[in-house]
């Protein structure tokens, strides 16, 4: 201000000037600063309130100066707040409030009071109080005057503020997808679980990893894997909203912070939401790309009460599910800390067993796996048109591997080339054999269509074998329509001129998306057996959904197969709905080649349906010590069958029907139940609360009791008295 008075030009008035000419002069030079200066003047009264505000503000502002002056200056004006966005006029309210001297105290006009179109500006607000100066002599102190008001001026600081936000986004914010980096979300989840410790409660982390991202990097370049992880960073905005803070840590790795929330079953809906929207297709560019997500979950104080127990615990989860099968969630338990090694062992294992299906034909080994047949069944008269090829792992120490575990491991080791050729090869073998031209279906991985020999391997092995390519029905999941959109229509091509015929797997599970039956020359549609399972629940839509799929099949020329029945009251419902075709145990489990050859030697070609008239919730045959508590007894017994709504215990003798009970499943798992039945040392017992899933085929409580609860309830135990007889009950052989 000095310098400006300084170099402005003729500064001093006459000296014979009058006193009015003197305070002309200082207004005149006071204007010009205005103009010249890039910033504001102001004043307000002892109230508060704005008694003068330079034409320069109000211009900048689309405001009167009319419609500013008398009003109070901390409602026009707030103060940089912690988090922009948020109106905080509290600080300044307190410096004016104590007639403190202003310096750079940074404000902004607030949102309600800008004019319509006008950029939002910031401001370094400088000021001073105006208070009266005591008499030299008076004896009183020259700040114990009475107090005027402020005088001050503002200049605009915005771009170095926008600039200095920009700076802090940088450093707490991921650039790709605008979500919190590692650095913040760490800070976050220590903050919240610091926060949370003293009054236990809960903080869930989840842990998400993409499935088949980095297939899309290398088929399609790193812009479209950018691309690709910021359309899931908008998706994964989309689901959790508000509930959660959501960071990417690098890669195709994200995290999710929940805050007071426990209950597995909700936990365990949102994480399926997620796997559900990240899985529908993407448009990058011109190309239709499908992944996948896989999530870990862990739970403080339950699975750990430092940041560093919970992230090893989630990661922990997100392996399994990654390895049981993608696609899939998972809540962290203790038995999973040796996931790692027991992923290597399988690898080796793996291994073994195809050089035992794939090694010379005179070798002595036995195979370990093996390819077995389920037949698909005619409605209207119960007659076998064809069988699907389903593949076995009999593990000579493990015992039965499902599918679900090792085809991931071979796909990722790139073994799942070597493994279907193998198993298409195979099934082609076994289905010349057999004395009717019945066709045979065959399972096709992702990884494997997408390989460019695929076509060439399906023609040889039409070649080696001679059977007939309208005999032979590849069974494709939407994920083979992940990647170059050019490679997948060529492989289409490519195995139509074979004359194979193509069906679509788990129709209705994923995206569904009408565009790939419109692109695909496919002949048959399969519905999921996720749909038949719920098919008689009233409040489900699954019944109808399987009516609009066979709809969907007929109206295009298409066959549809439900596959997944095992119950008459099942069948009833897909029958109504107008399934033709039905694959499912209530007509015949998969059956070996040997089997199949008797039964079509002997003309059995009908199979009658035999199985319960009702469909059960699955139980699940286990073999677990629990405890049982019953008042203030604790007892031990073994735990055999296991449904969401039920289970079968044995080793308590003497519990009368409409005892409750509380099973101790382990972990913090306490369930209340009711005995239903009661023979011997055998009760039945029904859950008071359902269990859920764990996402991997497991039942687990909704809620835990936290490891403090726990060890004050087992300080308070009680030495009375047993009510119930416990006896000694073993594993059957």
């Amino acid at each position: 201000m000095k310098n400006l008075l300084r170099n402005w030009q003729g500064t001093k008035p006459p000296h014979d000037a009058s006193p009015l000419e003197d305070v002309a002069h200082r207004l005149a030079v006071f204007e010009d600063i205005e103009r010249g200066h890039s910033g504001w003047f102001w004043a307000t009264d002892a109230s508060g309130r704005l008694t003068y505000i330079s034409p320069a503000a109000c211009e900048r502002f689309g405001l009167s100066a009319g419609t500013l002056i008398g009003q109070p200056f901390t409602s026009l004006f707030e103060t940089d707040p912690e988090n922009p966005g948020e109106r905080s006029d509290r600080p300044l309210q307190f410096l004016l409030g104590a007639h403190a001297r202003l310096a750079d105290v940074t404000v902004r006009l607030v949102s309600d009071r800008c004019a319509p179109g006008m950029r939002p500006a910031w401001w370094a607000l400088a000021g001073q109080p105006k208070l009266d100066v005591a008499k030299p002599g008076s004896g009183k102190s020259e700040k114990g005057g009475a107090f005027h008001g402020y005088r001050g001026s503002a200049r605009d600081i915005t771009l170095e503020y926008e600039r200095r936000i920009e700076d802090s986004r940088l450093a707490e914010f991921d650039s790709l997808t605008g979500l919190a980096n590692r650095h913040r979300i760490t800070r976050r989840f220590e903050s919240m679980l610091a926060a949370f410790k003293g009054t236990m409660r809960p903080a869930t982390l989840m842990m998400l990893d993409l499935d088949r991202f980095k297939q899309v990097n290398d088929t399609l370049g790193h812009p479209a894997g950018d691309e690709l992880l910021r359309q899931v960073a908008q998706r994964l905005t989309r689901v959790v909203g508000t509930a959660g803070e959501i960071g990417r840590l690098g890669g195709d790795e994200f995290q999710i912070l929940l805050s007071d929330q426990e209950d597995r079953g909700k936990l365990g809906e949102l994480a399926d939401k997620i796997i559900g929207l990240v899985s529908q297709p993407y448009r990058i560019d011109d190309n239709h790309v499908v992944i996948g997500v896989s999530i870990g979950m862990a739970i403080a104080p339950f699975d750990g009460t430092e940041r560093e127990d919970i992230v090893r615990a989630a990661d922990l989860a997100l392996y399994a599910a990654k390895h049981g099968g993608r696609g899939q969630f998972r809540f962290y338990s203790s038995d999973l800390k040796d996931e790692k090694e027991e992923r290597r062992l399988l690898e080796e294992a793996l291994r073994e067993a195809i050089t035992t299906v794939d090694g010379p034909d005179d070798s002595w080994e036995a195979p370990q796996l093996v390819m077995v047949y389920q037949p698909v069944v005619r409605t209207d008269d119960h007659t076998v048109v064809g069988f699907e090829a389903l593949m076995r792992w009999e593990h000579p120490q493990r015992g039965a591997i499902p599918p679900s575990v090792f085809i991931p491991v071979a796909e990722d080791t790139g073994m799942i080339l070597q493994l279907g050729a193998w198993a298409l090869r195979q099934a082609a073998r076994d289905a010349v054999l057999w004395p009717h031209p019945l066709r045979i279906a065959v399972n096709v991985s992702a990884v494997q269509f997408a390989h460019p020999d695929f076509p060439r391997i399906v023609g040889e092995v039409l070649a080696e074998t001679g059977l007939d390519p309208e005999r032979l029905e590849l069974e494709l999941t939407e994920s083979v329509f992940m990647g170059d959109g050019e490679v997948t229509d060529a492989a289409f091509k490519a195995l139509k001129l074979l004359g194979v015929r193509l069906a679509l797997d788990d129709f209705g599970t994923g995206y569904s998306s009408l565009s790939y039956l419109r692109a695909a020359p496919f002949d048959k549609l399969k519905v999921d057996r996720s749909f038949v399972d719920s098919c008689t629940l009233s409040d489900q839509n699954s019944a109808k959904i399987i009516a609009a799929i066979i709809g969907l099949a007929d109206a295009l020329g298409m066959e549809t197969t439900v596959e997944g029945v095992e119950a008459f009251d099942q069948r009833d419902v897909v029958c109504a709905k107008g399934a033709r075709f039905i694959q499912g145990f209530l007509y015949s489990p998969p059956l070996e080649q040997a089997v199949v050859l008797e039964r079509m030697a002997g003309g059995q070609l009908r199979i009658p349906p035999e199985g319960p008239k009702r469909h059960r919730p699955e139980r699940r045959s286990v073999y677990r010590r629990i405890g049982v508590i019953h008042e203030d007894h604790r007892y031990e017994a073994l735990l055999r069958n296991l449904s969401a709504t039920g289970a079968r215990i044995e080793g308590l003798v003497g519990v009368p029907v409409g005892t409750s009970l509380v099973l101790d499943l382990g972990a913090g798992q306490l369930a209340v139940v009711t005995v239903s039945r009661s023979e011997d040392a055998t009760i039945g017992v029904e859950f008071e609360t359902p269990l859920v899933s764990d996402g991997a085929g497991g039942l687990v409580t909704r809620y835990r009791a936290s490891p403090y609860a726990l060890a004050a309830a087992a300080r308070m135990a009680s030495s009375s008295a047993p009510q119930f007889l416990e006896v000694e009950v073993r594993k059957r052989a």
